[in-house]
């Protein structure tokens, strides 16, 4: 969980490895931009032609007007597509391997694994984690002050009995 942590602390600044930068747009103004459909058929067609063997179900679609772009990313890959706004070129076609990190650091991997659509293995996962990071941080605490306050007391004492 750590490790992971600390890989996506550094997703954008990882020079397109962990996920990949957003590009620039040539316009923000969306009385400018292709409809969201032609945007759509867009990505879809640049990422088949990118592989014919990745799927091509969409995620979630991402709008950035102040930089001019929209993000595709798809379902059952770690694939996302960059397009301009307003003439849908391809911007950049990457890999997003912080989505597979964030899955793997909330846990949730498990649950698309087994196909849960509870979420269980997420929920029990985060909560078997943060219970323990609370335990090891008092736990922890208590470790370095404990002896400490017996310390002084033992010190307090031993002045009295002088």
């Amino acid at each position: 969980m750590a490790i992971t942590g600390i890989l996506l602390g550094w997703k954008k600044n990882s020079y397109d490895y962990i996920l990949p930068n957003n590009r620039q747009g040539i316009t923000s103004n969306l009385k400018n931009w292709k409809s969201l459909d032609s945007l759509k058929k867009a990505a879809i067609q640049s990422l088949s032609d990118f592989s014919s063997e990745l799927e091509t179900d969409i995620s979630r679609i991402d709008i950035m007007p102040d930089q001019g772009i929209v993000k595709f990313i798809f379902k059952y890959h770690y694939w996302g597509v960059q397009l301009d706004g307003a003439t849908a070129e391809v911007l950049h076609i990457g890999k997003r391997r912080s989505d597979f990190l964030e899955e793997l650091h909330d846990g949730s991997f498990l649950d698309h694994f087994f196909d849960s659509s509870f979420s269980f293995f997420k929920l029990f996962y985060t909560s078997i984690m943060g219970f323990s990071l609370i335990l090891f941080g008092i736990s922890g605490f208590w470790i370095w002050y404990g002896p400490q306050k017996m310390r002084k007391k033992k010190n307090i004492t031993l002045k009295r009995k002088l």
